[in-house]
């Protein structure tokens, strides 16, 4: 077999307010990407995160209907230390966006924090904990 993962792809119903979420957190979108349709970043190992708008979707799947409800996926963001997830997770709440949990240590040794994206997207932010990898 010759498949490999290759991205992460999200529908979004503001390519813009997307754009600007995960730039926040270090994706490279390219510049103008805000404004279409279809937008990529790299990631690290080669793979990429991939927006499309909602509008994009039904034009070559009109009876497409966006999920309701929570918990669909999660993007996991590792960050350099504990207190980065503080840090972060506050700087993204105090900017607009909802957080769903505080940060905490989580019994499996990391600092811990869910936020969403402005589609309600989770993005999960951790660190090891001190002693743990």
């Amino acid at each position: 077999m010759s498949t490999r993962f290759d991205a992460i792809g999200l529908v979004v119903s503001d390519m813009a307010a997307s754009v600007a979420f995960y730039r926040r957190l270090g994706f490279a979108f390219p510049e103008g990407a805000e404004g279409e349709g279809h937008a990529e970043a790299p990631l690290p190992g080669g793979l990429r995160l991939l927006l499309d708008t909602e509008e994009v979707v039904r034009s070559f799947h009109p009876e497409w209907e966006a999920p309701s409800g929570g918990g669909r996926h999660s993007l996991a963001l590792r960050c350099d230390s504990p207190a980065e997830v503080d840090t972060v997770y506050e700087e993204l709440v105090a900017a607009g966006y909802a957080g769903e949990l505080k940060p905490w240590d989580a019994v499996w040794g990391q600092r811990y924090a869910v936020v969403h994206d402005p589609d309600g997207h989770g993005v999960d932010l951790f660190a090891p904990l001190a002693g743990q990898q």
